[in-house]
């Protein structure tokens, strides 16, 4: 039953930077991770980054050394910075939070991400 909310995309030249948020229905303390996806046009969603409840984090190769990813606890939101944003980061992002038994909210509408060249 939790909802979760995404926001903060919107239209950027490649460069540029945007942060997008994910806010949470209920406290966010006790899930084992969180995580941003993505989906572009006509592909599947894919995992982009990962935050765990020990502060470990997890980035494909794609995106690392430009995105990061957060959690504040106590606004019960995770964050995404995205930053020298390129064309091919083109998509709509996703967030889901994870129990040990697996996912804890199903997808919601996500946020658009477009990157111009």
């Amino acid at each position: 039953q939790v909802q979760l909310v995404e926001s903060g995309g919107g239209l950027v030249q490649a460069g540029g930077s945007l942060r997008l948020s994910c806010t949470a229905s209920e406290n966010i303390f006790f899930f084992r991770s969180m995580g941003w996806y993505r989906q572009a046009p006509g592909q599947q969603r894919d995992m982009v980054a990962t935050i765990f409840s020990g502060g470990n984090t997890y980035y494909v190769d794609s995106i690392k050394g430009r995105f990061t990813i957060s959690r504040d606890n106590a606004q019960n939101t995770l964050y995404l910075q995205m930053n020298n944003l390129k064309p091919e980061d083109t998509a709509v992002y996703y967030c889901n939070a994870y129990s040990k038994f697996g996912a804890a909210a199903s997808w919601g509408q996500g946020t658009q991400v477009t990157v111009s060249s």
